[in-house]
């Protein structure tokens, strides 16, 4: 395993994330696939052993339990300093707008519930999980700067933002004196490129770290010929997003099948280390062993220029989509 710092922040993260969405109980949340406690735990293990110490959830995932149970793993599997957590927070609710709740209280309330559910003195990123157009963005700075100062939160960053967001926050932040955001997880893959317009060349001019979530696009760039799986076959948000450009799509999934079978490579491997080739530390959702086994396999694995402009090439702008299709006022 390779580790990296984290943009702007003192947090050394191996350069695979392992996601967690798929974690948590399935009868709680938005999924059905997900995994179960003692399946989540195998997996955690597994990206321990492997080098990974960069974990990735939120609150909102399955009702919080995905929280609660990377907590109760990594405190049975690991020491606290040898992990970097990260979860998120939601806009606000609203029910919270009508009930007068600001956008500070709303922070470091939802801060304390994760601190909760993860079993922790404090999280090493928190990240704001999409804008929000009810709330001033300075008192989400506020309450983020506060949690800082609080000795919970190590690092802060945004999630499913435009880049134009991302330089609001930070302008806003540096104007008070307040933590500024150090990353920005987007949907970013070989079958999404639209964050390289204006995302990917702000952050490398300003030193924000990039990780990408979405980035074997939902396992659509590693499934060939009739291959499926539970969260492809049930997955609704997914197909929503990746279904439509289906056919567009196709050249590029054969051409990372087409180059994973000339190199004795993984079509995971060709796939993230494009994305690692980029400078970002991608976040890999994990529903199976071999998923994150073949995600620490990518990392060190170089494409030649060639090759990068062979998997490139064949790439037409997308709308946007998912969360990123609702970002607008």
């Amino acid at each position: 395993m390779e580790y990296t710092k984290l943009g702007n922040s003192e947090l050394k993260v191996s350069r695979i994330c392992m996601g967690c969405m798929g974690f948590g109980n399935p009868s709680s949340g938005q999924h059905s696939w997900t995994l179960d406690e003692e399946q989540s735990r195998k997996l955690i293990r597994r990206a321990l052993e492997l080098g990974v110490n960069f974990f990735d959830t939120a609150i909102g995932y399955q009702g919080g339990t995905s929280e609660e149970y990377l907590g109760r793993s990594l405190r049975d599997c690991a020491k606290r300093e040898d992990v970097v957590v990260a979860t998120k927070f939601p806009p606000r609710t609203a029910e919270e707008r009508a009930g007068g709740v600001g956008g500070k209280e709303h922070v470091l309330t939802l801060l304390d519930a994760s601190l909760r559910h993860l079993g922790m003195e404090y999280v090493d990123l928190y990240l704001c999980h999409m804008w929000d157009y009810h709330t001033p963005i300075e008192e989400i700075m506020e309450g983020l700067h506060e949690a800082v100062k609080a000795g919970k939160v190590r690092a802060i960053g945004i999630s499913n933002c435009f880049a134009w967001q991302l330089a609001k926050a930070n302008f806003i932040a540096e104007k008070h004196g307040w933590t500024k955001f150090v990353s920005v997880q987007g949907h970013y893959n070989l079958l999404h490129r639209e964050e390289e317009r204006e995302m990917i060349p702000y952050c490398r001019e300003e030193g924000i770290a990039l990780t990408p979530y979405s980035s074997l696009a939902s396992g659509r760039l590693v499934k060939m010929g009739g291959e499926t799986s539970k969260r492809l076959e049930e997955d609704a948000y997914a197909k929503g997003k990746y279904d439509a450009t289906a056919r567009q799509d196709a050249v590029i999934v054969e051409r990372v099948a087409e180059l994973a079978e000339r190199r004795g490579l993984s079509r995971t491997q060709v796939a993230l280390g494009w994305l690692l080739s980029k400078s970002a530390v991608p976040v890999v959702g994990v529903t199976k062993m071999h998923h994150i086994e073949q995600a620490a396999e990518a990392v060190g694995v170089c494409l030649s220029k060639d090759e990068t402009g062979y998997l490139e090439e064949a790439y037409v702008p997308h709308r946007l989509v998912g969360v990123m299709g609702q970002n607008q006022a």
